[in-house]
């Protein structure tokens, strides 16, 4: 049986993607088949494969199951705004019944499939829908990446609030430094960790590209409880 879990952000721009795929890799070392699945991605490129994201890229690269592009992003939008926007303007419907057949299709291949979300939790995907309503509907547990910045917990808590308000589960949460110039980032943190009862499953310091490839040392698989 195949488990997955989705992967959320406090923010765009919080870490979500070297988060996914630092626990890609770490899965992958204890000898799962882990695939990434990107559902929707705004902010691509044009290339000889059609429209392409950096992350998705990321994401299918880490992954150990063989998985074409439009498998791991199966809505590439060209336009760096909200999905809702860009699919508009480029006459695309998100529906939802895709991304369970893309869903099924990753649960054949792997043991694990890590979902990364687009933006924070409510994202909308239409003027009416919103990517986390397809969240609730597959019942996906959640982890919940805080980029530790000026706001951080504002944002980290309304988004805890909000995900449990959908009746889902958060099984966890990882602390990401994102400026790092932050003052008060100790503070920070220990303020999350006596609010957040799901448990730290990593604290990643602020890292150069270089020190980016070897994430996965900071993810504490013990504690994600995915079975």
């Amino acid at each position: 049986m195949s488990h997955c879990v989705f992967i959320t952000g406090t923010d765009t721009e919080v870490g979500k993607t070297l988060v996914s795929q630092a626990f890609i890799k770490a899965l992958v070392k204890r000898d799962y088949r882990v695939s990434a699945f990107k559902p929707i991605a705004a902010g691509c490129e044009v290339s000889e494969q059609g429209l392409v994201n950096e992350d998705a890229l990321a994401l299918q690269k880490a992954s150990n199951v063989e998985l074409s592009y439009a498998e791991v992003n199966p809505f590439a939008l060209l336009l760096p705004t909200s999905p809702h926007i860009a699919a508009k303007r480029e006459s695309v419907t998100i529906d939802f019944d895709s991304l369970d057949q893309n869903l099924d299709q990753h649960k054949v291949k792997s043991d694990i499939v890590v979902v990364e979300g687009a933006g924070g939790w409510k994202v909308p995907v239409s003027d009416s829908e919103f990517l986390s309503t397809w969240v609730k509907l597959q019942k996906l547990p959640v982890i919940i990446v805080v980029g530790i910045r000026l706001g951080c917990l504002n944002h980290a808590l309304l988004t805890l609030e909000s995900i449990r308000n959908d009746g889902l589960e958060v099984v966890g949460w990882v602390a990401n430094k994102v400026d790092p110039d932050f003052g008060c980032y100790d503070e920070n943190v220990a303020f999350l960790e006596s609010h957040i009862s799901a448990p730290k499953l990593a604290e990643i310091p602020y890292l150069s590209k270089s020190e980016m490839m070897d994430v996965e040392q900071y993810i504490d698989l013990d504690l994600f409880k995915f079975e």
